[in-house]
């Protein structure tokens, strides 16, 4: 390499999942973020196919935050031979073994099923890792404080920097051989119920930028309107309402919300579920890192204490048969599995019910099929017919839109020489390149897979 620091894009360039962005220096190689693909089937093989860059010339990984197309590979670059350290906030720890352990026993699950059941092309079905795996990749993670400098090698540090995105998220703020490299993981809102805005950054050299609503705006509805008005509407047909939701973030924030509805009385006194183990184990997460949220100790019991949660797969079924209208919030949140598929597979069928989208809908999975009004949608091999009403409330999403993502640009007073668009769909990234060249005058460029690209040159007396 010499005296060249570059990035090559091993995820998310040109797709909305499986980030993966290697920093090479003469220093230290650092990968941040670690992410399965997920959506069309021709995206997530991407998973299952060998390692195609030097997995022993990586040095330190860094994650932004816990979701899994950002932290959901870890297991399988260890297995490839990583032997060191993951770094990343102590939320986002806590957080990261949660999920994957809960990834490792559904792909367990999914397939002894697949193989039960004869609903599979390989034989025998096999798990892309498995909880073993994970309990190994456990063991190289390293934990720090927001703010807090992390000296990686002579010519390089960086610190987290809560971006709002969920709990434990951060940007990345990188100082690499006198040069500051931003990386900004998933951008949150300006405005959430539960999380602190992003923080401002003034200064980058390079900005590693996130685009997934890059071409859209939210719904201007206050969400606890717009949902108040959602449940009463499925309710007056005595219907149920089904939120798929990510178990980390968006679940929590419906709890809360939901909770506050009922209390000042803007829906009827219905139950509500949370049927998702991963989404309980987040709650006590919470507790345990009231730094990172805005609730109040008061907030937290109420919304704690007027949602039931299960985690027994056995209640699941009791539920699905329980009479008289009822809110279910369970995983996943782009409905590619998880106990969702359940109440799906029973409610999907009748109008009187309500399927509410809350959050981002890669292509290819079976949330964007439903938002794209499909008029069947398959699940475990059987093929169910879509009665029920099918609606999104895009103001729940914990992602900036457009605007919200160039009013966090301009927040910079040293603007970056260049600006690097990830984790998008090619037309969101197309418009937003545009309206950031249009309003900030940056340059901006959209990577493509395993693209590698030069930074800048070192000076001989820095090497």
């Amino acid at each position: 390499m010499g005296n060249q620091v570059s990035i090559q894009f091993l995820g998310a360039a040109a797709t909305v999942t499986g980030s993966k962005h290697l920093l090479k220096t003469p220093e230290k190689n650092i990968l941040i973020d670690c992410g399965l693909f997920q959506g069309i089937k021709s995206i997530r093989k991407r998973n299952w196919e060998p390692i195609t860059f030097p997995v022993k010339d990586i040095g330190l990984i860094i994650l932004t935050h816990a979701h899994l197309d950002h932290c959901g590979y870890l297991p399988l670059i260890v297995r490839a031979g990583f032997k060191g350290n993951i770094l990343m906030t102590a939320p986002t720890r806590d957080l990261v073994e949660i999920i994957l352990r809960d990834s490792a026993k559904i792909q367990e699950e999914d397939a002894e099923k697949a193989n039960r059941h004869g609903y599979t092309k390989h034989t025998p079905a096999l798990p892309l890792y498995t909880l073993a795996e994970v309990e190994k990749t456990l063991q190289q993670f390293v934990s720090y404080n927001d703010k807090e400098w992390i000296q990686v090698s002579d010519n390089i540090r960086f610190c987290f920097l809560k971006n709002g995105h969920i709990l434990g998220s951060a940007f990345i703020n990188m100082e690499c051989f006198g040069k500051k490299i931003v990386f900004s993981g998933d951008i949150g809102r300006e405005q959430s119920e539960l999380l602190l805005p992003p923080t401002v950054v003034t200064e980058a050299d390079f900005l590693v930028m996130e685009s997934t609503y890059g071409d859209r705006l939210h719904s201007p509805i206050p969400p606890r309107e717009h949902l108040a008005d959602i449940i009463n509407s499925t309710i007056r047909k005595k219907g149920n309402v089904l939120i798929p939701s990510f178990a980390v973030g968006r679940a929590q924030e419906l709890m809360h919300i939901i909770a506050q509805l009922k209390k000042n009385k803007n829906i009827p006194d219905i139950p509500i579920y949370m049927d998702s183990p991963m989404g309980a184990d987040v709650l006590s997460i919470m507790d345990k890192y009231p730094g990172w949220h805005k609730l109040s100790e008061r907030e937290y019991n109420n919304m704690c204490r007027d949602v039931k949660v299960i985690r027994d797969f056995h209640e699941t079924a009791k539920v699905i048969e329980k009479r008289g209208s009822k809110i279910i919030i369970a995983a996943s949140g782009m409905l590619t599995g998880g106990r969702i598929l359940e109440y799906v597979k029973n409610y999907i069928g009748y109008k009187k019910n309500t399927v509410l989208l809350v959050g981002y809908q890669a292509e290819g999975t079976r949330g964007r099929a439903l938002k794209e009004g499909a008029h069947e949608i398959k699940i475990h091999g059987m093929y169910y017919q879509v009665n029920a009403n099918i609606t999104e409330i895009s103001s729940l999403s914990g992602h900036a839109d457009q605007k919200e993502m160039i009013d966090w640009l301009k927040q910079f007073q040293k603007r970056p020489e260049k600006v690097f668009l990830v984790h998008g769909e090619p037309m969101a990234q197309e418009a937003f390149r545009v309206k950031i060249e249009h309003e900030l005058n940056l340059r901006v460029e959209i990577p493509i897979q395993d693209q590698e690209i030069e930074l800048f040159t070192i000076p001989s007396n820095n090497t």
